[in-house]
């Protein structure tokens, strides 16, 4: 499959004993959700409104916020499904 460039090899954190053999074994594979699963993403109106007027109360152009939910298989195995249903401004600090 086609692997495209702005995807890059993942790492682990180092650590002072390994519980594999860190040295690549086989071709080079890309993993991504859409590569076996029909992704699907449901937003809660409530939650969508609220980040909006968060955005427009913040005097920054740019803020930092979490948009927080569960994504789960689809009951056919065929998709995955992410629901956000909450939404956190975060701090400042």
């Amino acid at each position: 499959r086609f692997v495209p460039k702005r995807m890059v090899p993942f790492s682990f954190p180092l650590s002072k004993c390994a519980l594999w053999d860190p040295v690549p074994m086989g071709d080079v594979i890309g993993t991504h959700i859409t590569y076996y699963r029909n992704p699907k993403i449901c937003l809660v109106e409530k939650t969508l409104r609220l980040a909006y007027r968060h955005a427009k109360q913040n005097e920054k152009k740019s803020f930092s916020c979490f948009l927080l939910g569960t994504l789960a298989v689809d009951e056919d195995g065929e998709g995955v499904t992410l629901t956000v249903d909450r939404f956190d401004p975060g701090r400042e600090v």
